[in-house]
């Protein structure tokens, strides 16, 4: 981290004005550890909204831009220019920005998913990144430690040979018809600008993502039910899939925007021959697992009982002083500034990729074709 005397990396935005949820976020992430300064943005399509975005955030007036080509155009040929970009836009602005940053030779940290189409995601695979440039995904739920400690446990055997998966992530803020001053919710539950997932794009990417790095199991087929339980909405609010993993391993995943009672109720359970683990996100420091015909341990993330590397090198502060959200999204950050320095071998696995963005698409229109044909069971790699 840039605190341990490395320097620190110019950052540009694209997306994330005034009024803007996800990009404060990020700009919070990657601030935490000191590795990033932001020094340019394309704040806003909107060019009034762009200015004053950019004049509040304090950046300098010539490098506030109106529109992302002209920033990637102008900041590659600066000699201080930026070195990564966040695209923190509504989904269909994603592949625009993402392909003309790497093709300047920027490096590319997106929100997910990755595109708002499964074409789009596949041909940004094609793109030949100028000078090396790399792309992270923002699946930030991997970035908690003892998500991370899950994933060791599940690889060293200690849950013997996986049987069963579940996850899910239930919200209720979509229970009601969407207001339309509401930003965040007109674009989730617009197909022009989300996609062709709502609840399953939004969150169920999350919550599968979550599910496939913990047990790394692939993904043969699902069968899917996606409903929009609100009159008139266009897009899924709640979602019921069941998953077949190569290997014999089955799975459930639940997501949904209107399940009262519900904020953000990500959760995670594992199931082998020889034990089982469970894990929340709104209390993650804390992981139950247990070894069949044992008691339940409780891990807690920095705690006495040793955590491998992979979990223990995010760790911030001194067990029993609680890390969330902000802080598993800067670690992501905060090890992708390795990778960029070229330092990031080790961590470099652990980063969500645009391989990850496109499964998650994949998983995404494999679920809507399935639950279009009734819950006919639906290969992903028949999408």
């Amino acid at each position: 981290m840039a605190e341990n005397g490395a320097r620190r990396i110019r950052l540009g935005m694209v997306g994330g004005g005034t009024g803007a949820f996800i990009g404060a976020v990020h700009r919070i992430a990657a601030r935490i550890d000191g590795d990033y300064e932001l020094v340019a943005g394309a704040l806003s399509s909107n060019p009034e909204t762009a200015m004053e975005s950019g004049k509040n955030l304090r950046l300098a007036e010539d490098r506030i831009y109106t529109s992302y080509e002209d920033m990637a155009a102008k900041e590659s040929a600066r000699p201080d220019g930026i070195e990564a970009v966040a695209i923190v836009t509504p989904n269909h602005v994603h592949f625009g920005p993402a392909k003309t940053f790497l093709e300047a030779g920027i490096h590319v940290i997106c929100d997910k998913p990755v595109t708002s189409t499964l074409e789009d995601a596949r041909a940004l695979a094609e793109v030949q990144p100028k000078n090396g440039a790399k792309f992270l995904l923002t699946h930030n739920y991997t970035g908690f430690p003892l998500v991370r400690q899950a994933r060791e446990l599940v690889a060293s055997g200690a849950l013997g040979k996986l049987r069963v998966v579940q996850v899910e992530y239930p919200q209720e803020w979509l229970t009601e018809a969407t207001d339309p001053d509401n930003k965040q919710a007109a674009w989730r539950t617009d197909p022009k600008r989300s996609g062709a997932g709502g609840a399953i794009g939004d969150i169920g990417t999350h919550a599968y993502n979550l599910a496939r790095f913990v047990t790394g199991l692939t993904t043969e087929a699902v069968s899917a039910d996606l409903q929009s339980f609100v009159p008139g909405r266009e897009l899924d609010d709640n979602v019921h899939i069941l998953l077949r993993f190569e290997g014999g391993a089955r799975g459930m995943l639940w997501a949904s925007q209107v399940a009262v009672g519900n904020e953000n109720g990500l959760q995670l359970r594992v199931y082998g021959d020889k034990g089982g683990l469970e894990w929340r996100q709104d209390n993650p420091n804390y992981m139950w697992f247990t070894e069949f015909g044992k008691p339940k341990q409780l891990l807690t993330r920095g705690g006495s009982i040793s955590a491998p590397p992979a979990a223990s090198m995010n760790v911030r502060i001194p067990a029993g002083h609680p890390e969330g959200y902000l802080e598993a999204f800067a670690t992501l950050y905060s090890q992708f500034a390795q990778v960029i320095r070229g330092e990031g071998d080790d961590v470099a696995p652990l980063l969500p990729s645009l391989a990850d963005g496109i499964e998650g698409l994949e998983f995404i229109m494999a679920a809507v074709a399935s639950s279009k044909a009734d819950g006919k069971w639906t290969r992903l790699s028949d999408v």
